[in-house]
């Protein structure tokens, strides 16, 4: 009887063990990343400011590190705050973080139909199918670098026509932008005063509309992504996306620049030097024009145009650091924290174009300029963007003098934060002819 009972006692333990072995494993394996205490139905919502999110997942890393978790209402969120937690995630685990993330205001804009939105395999032949198209209009070519110059010739003239009148430059600057789009998308550029023209950039939102009426078509071929309403839906991307993003940070630069006259005096001197006052600028300048390349990337990491960046989700339940994320949870890969990185960028908040340039004078590159966001989910209009980026500041300033509505010391630089992306404030600025 004794030893039935010893047998029986050693028997529990060795379950208990073996119970718990298996728990440390199980717990160990499947292990969250850390964040606060959320609430039923209303997840954190409560310890979140809803108007300046970025602020307050910066405050939330502080207590919790590189990788928490927060719940926005029932919809759970891996939050990635710093360089090194993108990078791993966005580059070094590109497949499992290749997923895209669908906020509601991103699934009503964008309805998960177009590259923007979209997963899977109707993502990867869209993505292909951008790049090969913008390749054969000329992406990286000089023929799309032509469009790009006729437009800024455009641009330049029309401001011309202001005669150094005080005015708001936002709409001129969309016009040139999504003219360029629209010599891809209709193989022509519009007059800034066709009607046509007008309502589409005035109707773009309202596109989402008339999409939702679109059949889909080739009933032929099962397993094509190439419907009416996807290529609509890309289409649509391309402007959205195409053109609000480069004009929204050609305005803001232009805010800076007022702030900064005597960045814009280096800047033309530059031009001056290599490109003279009788040439359209081209992108073959920038290799020699160090100063000027500086500022537009120091444009770009300044205003920090999307914090959040844009979500995206892992697309199988994937390890880590030593954290489990299951198959389709939202991941906010922040690129504030890292276009903003003190270690990096030395004084992130103030504008200083030295934090691209070497002791020398020359181009310094970092790994921590990631404006697009990087790995396979990097912006496929990057190179297009920097092309226009660089050839309209340049054509800009070539011809004329910004002259602020205020004393130039009086001018807030500091954007309009939103759910999503940072704005720049309204302003008016004349352009004196040089």
């Amino acid at each position: 009887m004794e030893l039935l009972g010893t047998t029986t006692i050693f028997l529990l333990v060795c379950i208990s063990c073996l119970l718990f072995a298996t728990w440390r494993s199980v717990s160990r394996k499947e292990k969250p990343p850390p964040g606060p205490i959320a609430l039923p139905i209303l997840g954190n919502i409560l310890q979140l400011n809803p108007w300046n999110l970025p602020e307050s997942l910066k405050e939330l890393s502080k207590k919790y590190g590189p990788v928490f978790t927060i719940y926005l209402g029932p919809q759970k969120v891996v939050v990635l705050y710093g360089y090194d937690a993108v990078k791993e995630a966005l580059i070094d685990q590109a497949d499992e973080f290749s997923g895209r993330g669908n906020l509601p205001l991103l699934k009503r804009l964008f309805q998960g139909t177009g590259i923007v939105t979209s997963n899977g395999e109707t993502w990867k032949q869209l993505r292909r199918f951008i790049l090969t198209t913008l390749r054969d209009f000329g992406m990286g070519k000089k023929s799309i670098e032509e469009r790009i110059q006729e437009e800024a010739h455009f641009l330049v003239e029309r401001i011309r026509n202001t005669d150094a009148r005080p005015f708001d430059p936002g709409n001129f600057l969309v016009h040139a932008v999504s003219n360029i789009i629209c010599s891809v998308v209709f193989g022509d550029r519009f007059d800034y005063e066709d009607k046509k023209f007008v309502t589409l950039i005035e109707l773009l939102d309202e596109n989402n509309k008339l999409q939702n009426s679109i059949q889909t078509q080739e009933k032929g071929n099962g397993h094509s992504k190439f419907t009416v309403e996807t290529l609509s839906r890309t289409t649509l991307d391309l402007f959205l996306a195409g053109t609000g993003t480069t004009s929204i940070t050609l305005r803001h630069g232009l805010l800076i620049l007022q702030k900064y006259p005597e960045i814009v005096e280096k800047i033309q001197k530059e031009i001056d030097s290599v490109i003279g006052r009788d040439r359209s600028p081209c992108m073959a300048d920038r290799s020699q024009m160090p100063y000027t390349d500086a500022v537009v990337h120091e444009i770009q990491r300044f205003i920090d145009f999307l914090p959040l960046n844009v979500p995206h989700t892992v697309i199988k339940d994937t390890k880590f650091r030593d954290y489990f994320i299951p198959k389709d949870t939202m991941i906010f890969p922040m690129l504030s924290p890292v276009l903003h990185d003190s270690k990096e960028f030395p004084n992130p908040e103030k504008f200083d174009p030295g934090h691209f340039l070497n002791a020398n004078g020359t181009f310094k590159k970092s790994d921590y300029f990631m404006p697009f966001s990087a790995g396979k989910r990097i912006c496929a209009g990057e190179g297009l963007a920097r092309m226009e980026l660089f050839i309209f500041l340049t054509a800009i300033l070539q011809n004329f003098n910004l002259k602020p509505v205020v004393d130039h010391k009086d001018i807030d630089i500091s954007p309009l934060v939103s759910t999503l992306a940072n704005l720049p404030r309204p302003y008016e600025v004349s352009f004196i002819p040089r």
